[in-house]
């Protein structure tokens, strides 16, 4: 069980969780909650007993300092909490690392905590990666868990079928615990999947400003996810059979329509121009 510090009066707070390792291509997922925890100020609550789900062989510890300042830090899943500059809700943000043993009392210690500090709404964040060329705006996915989640929010209820990882597996929890659960995933190039993809890493804290209703500063984000693109476009330019890769990709029609180009993105994006005027 999680033991929380610190915690405060929350208000209707929202859960934004996102895990590193196989759900996290390029570490765009788990970015995009990191920029959460910098840009909103949030402090740490509580975290999971690593002992419990960790092979720490696999994900080892980390030390750091000198003489007497020399302190190891055990790989873990922590929970914060921040209050946005806008709306009317709190975030309770989860970050950490994808467990190697005992998924479902993971999921089960999270949802206690979430129960606790007075969550309804699950938000989770993942990467995949996929034949996406760079040049085009990052899909993403949004499914919702059931039936009266995925009408509130106008998304499709899951249909994917095949192997999965934690967020699928807490996503799928979250539900079955009586919370409304909804995942979005960004759709990373998979020939440039090293980290960071800070393009992706924008398309998603776009979509959760969207469905939270609030306004996220990204700072300098979109700058370095225009610098992204043009250090992929100089990759491609020296390489001929990226280039040539990349032209095919760009040359198919998109299984879904491009973002810009959707009546509903060019309404939402206008509605967060206004109210980032009025405010």
């Amino acid at each position: 069980m999680i033991e929380f510090s610190d915690v405060g009066q929350l208000r209707s707070p929202i859960v934004v969780a996102a895990f590193e390792g196989w759900n996290d291509a390029a570490d765009a997922s788990s970015a995009a909650v990191e920029h959460l925890e910098s840009t909103f100020d949030a402090r740490v609550v509580g975290a999971i007993d690593p002992d419990d789900y960790y092979d720490f062989q696999v994900n080892r510890p980390t030390v750091s300092g000198t003489g007497d300042d020399r302190k190891i830090a055990w790989p873990t899943t922590r929970l914060s909490v921040a209050r946005p500059t806008s709306g009317d809700s709190d975030l309770i943000l989860i970050r950490g690392l994808e467990p190697n043993m005992r998924w479902r009392s993971f999921t089960d210690e999270l949802i206690e905590a979430v129960h606790a500090l007075g969550g309804e709404t699950v938000v989770s964040l993942g990467a995949l990666l996929a034949d996406s060329p760079h040049t085009r705006p990052v899909p993403i996915n949004g499914t919702a868990g059931d039936a009266g989640t995925a009408a509130r929010f106008r998304l499709d209820a899951s249909k994917y079928e095949g192997p999965t990882g934690i967020v699928g597996v807490f996503a799928d929890a979250c539900t079955r615990a009586g919370l409304a659960s909804v995942s979005f995933w960004a759709a990373v190039p998979h020939y440039v999947a090293n980290p960071p993809c800070p393009k992706a890493t924008l398309a998603l804290l776009r979509r959760v400003e969207d469905l939270l209703d609030i306004e996220i500063p990204l700072g300098d984000l979109a700058d370095r996810a225009r610098a992204w693109e043009r250090q992929v476009d100089e990759l491609a330019a020296g390489d001929t059979e990226v280039a040539e890769y990349v032209r095919a990709l760009e040359s198919r029609e998109p299984e879904t329509e491009l973002p810009e180009a959707s009546g509903d993105a060019i309404a939402r994006e206008f509605e967060r121009y206004l109210r980032r005027r009025g405010r």
